[in-house]
Parts: structure tokens; sequence; C-alpha cells
């Protein structure tokens, strides 16, 4: 199945709660990371009750993958409560324009930069360029990530092994690197990793290797900045609707097992950005070196 390049005015960017789609969507897509605005069922975005109380107010963030899914949604969350946004994204311009009109509707700048976050000349200048435009830093979001379904070991090559490890964690490494010249006291790092790092997944062993390797990050930066008074912390989601999904997983594999979960439908970027709210706001100010895991109720360690 092949999605039928629906646009901008058919997104549903807001649902009630109980509007939530309860079944898995079945649709692919040919190319990654894969493209929002082309998705059949479009993910929800943000709650029609979600009420901002300003607490990211005067804050900067920059989010990496923040044109879609559960970037976007942290995007628009942020701006809700008072943040300006930096996206970064690799080449979904569309994604990025659509994502950038939601933040400022919300009445917050953005800005959206594109380019490969496992190079590290462009993790630098995207630095640079936020906190010229933007002014200054205070939260960053690592959250950009590739996934390639491989059913035998054998048929990860090396090039998509280093593609992979490349994106998910050489990217933050560099990100937050750039970043630390601009980053002080009260400062917050937030780093997407996924169920996979605990769950493990035989057909993303590549994948759930770069996930467990973010807890590892996570936890080993958070040590080394905690006289700086900087928090470091993660989000492990769970089965999300995102591009990324109907990009990587195939048809067969989606109309049975994906998102089966114990409250029984997969999740959607609106579930999970407030747990970014959440770290990136004083709420939290007790955390760091933590992982909180919105994964409709699958229960793992750590």
């Amino acid at each position: 199945m092949t999605n039928s390049g629906k646009g901008q005015n058919d997104k549903p960017e807001t649902a009630s709660t109980g509007d939530y789609p309860q079944e898995t969507p079945v649709e692919t897509q040919g190319t990654q990371p894969g493209s929002e605005a082309e998705m059949n069922v479009q993910p929800v975005v943000i709650r029609e009750d979600y009420r901002g109380s300003g607490k990211l107010e005067g804050k900067v963030a920059l989010i990496t993958g923040g044109d879609s899914g559960i970037g976007r949604a942290v995007a628009v969350h942020f701006a809700r409560e008072g943040a300006d946004v930096a996206i970064l994204y690799l080449d979904e311009h569309q994604d990025a324009q659509d994502t950038v009109a939601m933040v400022e509707a919300e009445g917050r700048r953005a800005v959206a930069i594109a380019g490969d976050i496992g190079d590290v000349a462009f993790a630098r200048q995207a630095v640079e360029q936020t906190v010229e435009q933007l002014g200054q830093l205070d939260i960053l979001v690592n959250n950009a990530a590739e996934q390639h379904e491989q059913k035998s070991i054998t048929n990860i090559t090396p090039e998509q092994l280093e593609r992979t490890f490349r994106t998910n964690i050489f990217g933050m490494f560099y990100l937050t690197q750039a970043a630390m010249p601009h980053l002080k006291e009260g400062s917050v790092i937030i780093n997407t990793t996924s169920i996979t790092a605990y769950k493990g997944s035989p057909e993303l062993m590549d994948y759930a290797s770069t996930k467990g390797a973010i807890v590892a990050f996570t936890r080993s930066l958070s040590q080394n900045l905690a006289e700086k008074k900087i928090r470091v912390n993660a989000v492990a989601p769970g089965p999300i609707w995102t591009p990324l999904i109907p990009a990587t997983i195939s048809e067969d594999k989606l109309a049975s097992d994906w998102g089966e979960t114990p409250l029984g439908r997969p999740g959607q970027p609106a579930e999970v950005a407030p747990a970014y709210v959440f770290l990136a706001s004083d709420d939290s100010s007790y955390f760091s070196g933590q992982v909180l895991h919105p994964n409709g109720g699958t229960v793992v360690g750590g």
C-alpha cells in the first residue's frame, strides 16, 4: 500500500484523548526518513485541551528531527509553553515548513535548518545558526534517528551499520559537543532512546543497539555535567505513529503485530511530547540521568 499524497489541509493536528486511532494504520512509503505530509493517516500533534502555562517562557530549544513525528509534537508543545524553537531536519522541506507554521501559530519564533547531523561540520554550523538567529540556546533535544528492517544480521551491510550509528548516536555527540559552549547552569539536554533498547528488536538490531548506546550516553553525560548544573535525561517511546514507521516497517508487519501494547493501540506524538515538556521545565528539577517510558503500558527495566 502506498500513500496518496495528502497534504497540510488534511492534518488532524489536534484531537481529544478519546479520539486517538485505536488500530494501527497500514501504509508504506518508499524512502527514509519519511514524510508526514504524505501520510494517509496523520499523526496527532497536540491534544485539543493542552493548555500551556509558560513553563518554558524565554527559552530557546534546538530539536533534531523536529520537522515531523515526535520532534514536531515537541516543537509545538514547547512553543505553546513559551519557547522559541530551531528544528533540524534532513531534506523533508514541506514537513519542516509545516512545523515552522505550527510554531509560529503559537506566537513563537521558529528556524528550520536542513542538513545531516551525522556530519560534524553541519552539527556545529546548526548550533551557531540557532544562537545567531534566536539569541541563545537553553534546551537541546537529540531526537533524530533512522532505522532499517533486516530479517538477518548477515543482511546488515557495513554501510547500513555505519549510517545508523552515525545518525542515531554520533549525531548526538556532535550536537552536544557543539552546544556545550552555549549551555549554562539550568540548561537541559533530552535524548530520544526507544523501548527497543530494553526489549531488543529481532529485525532492527543495529537501530536497537544505537538506542541502548543512547541510554548509556544519557546516564554518563548526566554525571559529567552535574557540576555544571546541566540536567540530562531521555525519553524511550514505545510504538508511536510517525513517518518513520511507514517509511521503514513492512506492510505485513504493520498489518500483524506492530503497535500491540497493553493499552491495545499505537501511541500518538501528542502523547509523548508532554514528557519532553516535563524534562525541559523546572518541574523535573531533581531529575537527571533518568529515562521516561511513554510506551502504552509495557513494563521494562530501568
